[in-house]
């Protein structure tokens, strides 16, 4: 069992090989995104409350991330752990987090700018179903048409180079006191870097695997 918190850029890779190492060692991932959309499906007051900021553009404060959290964490299995995407991204969060679970490892996906800025610029999404692809190596096979649905694929306006250098910016100013919190409490860092743009999530994935493996935590 491993609890572990996958820091990374947008565009990094973190949702990719955060799901295929559950696959691989059973842990569940638990992305506060996904929650959050999750919940504002329902028409529950937590959920009204999480829309209500969400729609307005606003972060969603840190009392209603923690009740949330503690709440997915109370329904995940011990004996499996989980892989955090997306929280903490304060300090302040990352203490409170120290008082729902204790956390084994941290892993640290380094890309370059550029890899980011390529991948981020050439993702499309289908309109209707949501399906993502990539115009350099996850082509539709008709032109800005959806395999599954046969939707129009759109670019999202966060996907805009010079957006995702913003994003970059935000990210990089907002983790480094997170990641400096973390070795200064002694938690193990997995580390991976590429400079290759087109690496695939399989190399990635087990290359994290070693350094869990060399941590001795699966």
């Amino acid at each position: 069992m491993v609890n572990a918190i996958i820091f990374g850029a947008p565009g990094s890779g973190k949702g990719t090989y955060a799901s295929r190492l559950q696959s691989k060692i059973g842990v569940q991932v638990i992305a506060t995104g996904d929650i959050f959309r999750e919940l504002m499906k329902e028409d529950t007051p937590l959920g009204r409350e999480v829309k209500s900021y969400v729609e307005k553009g606003l972060l969603v404060p840190d009392d209603i991330v923690v009740k949330v959290l503690k709440q997915k964490l109370a329904k995940t299995s011990k004996e499996k752990g989980f892989i955090l995407d997306g929280y903490p991204r304060t300090v302040e969060q990352a203490k409170n987090l120290e008082k729902l679970a204790k956390i084994d490892v941290i892993i640290q996906l380094k890309v370059p700018d550029w890899i980011i800025i390529e991948r981020l610029s050439s993702r499309r999404i289908c309109k209707n179903c949501g399906e993502v692809y990539n115009l350099r190596y996850l082509k539709p096979k008709v032109d800005m048409k959806c395999d599954k649905c046969g939707g129009p694929l759109y670019q999202r306006p966060d996907d805009m180079p010079e957006v995702i250098k913003k994003r970059i910016e935000v990210y990089e100013r907002q983790t480094q006191p997170l990641l400096q919190y973390y070795k200064e409490k002694r938690v193990p860092f997995v580390e991976y870097e590429t400079d290759k743009l087109e690496t695939p999530p399989e190399v990635a994935v087990e290359e994290i695997l070693k350094g869990l493996k060399r941590l001795k935590l699966v």
